[in-house]
């Protein structure tokens, strides 16, 4: 990395954001609050173009939540509470004292070491819980995994794969009975609820990120989906008086073609 040219680039979106902010009517208007939700979607577009491995894409989109951080350092530093240079510092600061590893004298052999290290110094940060650093607004499946990933931080774990596949075989079959019973849909939620956390569990003893397996299986529906939309309407035909049969004659046609 050349970090010469890097600090150039780096001054002139501070010059770009400079000039926005005092001459652009929308950029101008822009606050904390109103920004928000922009960076959620464009925290969710880097993620589509992660998981299409579209490396041109994430460079553009890397670059759009670059210029998030730098805009809500901007409109901070109009208020006096901060400005980048503190977000850097800040930063910085964190890493070195969260890698003692490297930075001072504690033995980390192991990725695992690393993440249990980093769990335990947050707690002597004045973090009251293992926990509470899992945004509350996460969505729930990414939540899951960020809470079981905490909780090993400290040792609350199963300790070998095939214990949290009984426990996924336990709770399938607990839902089963809420459902067989006609149980209140109450109790079929939690019983659901339950077998949910038990598989993201699984998977991440398995090496599996749950969030980025479904979204890939959304994907690949989405696409089979759109292959027997096309070939009916190719055949003049409507979904609406197909019979599931002939529909699936396109759908396998689809999964062939993957």
């Amino acid at each position: 990395m050349n970090k010469k040219k890097s600090v150039a680039a780096f001054e002139k979106l501070l010059e770009v954001m400079d000039e926005l902010r005092e001459k652009c009517p929308w950029d101008k208007k822009q606050t904390i609050q109103s920004l928000r939700y922009l960076t959620i979607e464009e925290t969710y577009e880097l993620s589509e173009a992660i998981l299409e491995n579209d490396m041109d894409e994430i460079k553009k989109e890397l670059g759009d939540l670059m210029l998030h951080i730098v805009f809500y350092s901007k409109i901070a530093s109009e208020e006096q509470s901060f400005d980048i240079s503190d977000v850097f510092e800040g930063i910085t600061k964190k890493l070195i004292r969260r890698h003692p590893h490297i930075y001072s004298d504690v033995t980390a052999n192991s990725a695992d070491d690393v993440k249990n290290n980093w769990e335990k110094i947050k707690l002597t940060e004045g973090n009251r819980s293992v926990l509470s650093g899992v945004p509350a607004s996460l969505p729930p499946l990414v939540k899951a995994y960020r809470i079981q990933e905490k909780a090993r931080g400290v040792g609350f774990d199963w300790e070998e794969p095939h214990q949290v596949w009984d426990k996924v075989l336990e709770e399938l079959n607990e839902l089963k009975d809420e459902v067989d019973t006609n149980a209140s849909n109450e109790k079929k939620e939690n019983e659901f609820g339950d077998l949910l956390f038990a598989l993201v569990n699984y998977a991440r003893f398995i090496d599996v990120n749950p969030e980025d397996a479904l979204e890939k299986t959304n994907k690949k529906f989405i696409s089979r989906f759109a292959h027997l939309e096309k070939s009916a309407k190719i055949e003049g035909r409507s979904l609406h008086k197909m019979s599931l049969i002939e529909m699936d004659k396109y759908w396998n046609e689809a999964k062939e073609n993957e």
